[in-house]
């Protein structure tokens, strides 16, 4: 299993950016996806899932109605496009799938290297 995000930098607040995340090693279209983020100092903490077929979204209530996640199985990729940034939202953003590679052992969470975003005037 690979994830690579893209797409972090240096915006402004108000600003908006769109991150991707190439998937590779496993069936991407048979598994949600999710969208993490850490700031510094603090935990790693849930932002968006999008189910397999991507007809299903949920946010934390700190994201909704500005982030908008979606993907492209076609392209094993799924994305996350930032809105009305704000200064919160500072943090290293990371996509994670949650599945088990080999038949027969329990599932793993897996992410990728995560891509930094920085909200700042």
């Amino acid at each position: 299993v690979h994830l690579v995000e893209s797409g972090g930098g240096l915006v402004q607040p108000g600003g908006s950016l769109r991150l991707s995340c190439a998937a590779s090693g496993f069936t991407f279209s048979s598994y949600p996806m999710r969208w993490y983020r850490q700031a510094p100092g603090k935990e790693r903490e849930f932002i968006a899932v999008i189910t397999s077929a991507g007809g299903s979204t949920n946010y934390v209530d700190s994201v909704k109605g500005r982030f908008t996640i979606s993907r492209d199985n076609a392209k094993n990729t799924v994305y996350l496009q930032m809105n009305s940034l704000k200064l919160e939202d500072t943090a290293v953003y990371y996509c994670n799938v949650h599945l088990s590679i080999l038949i027969g052992t329990p599932p793993r969470d897996y992410w990728g290297q995560g891509t930094q975003v920085i909200v700042s005037s």
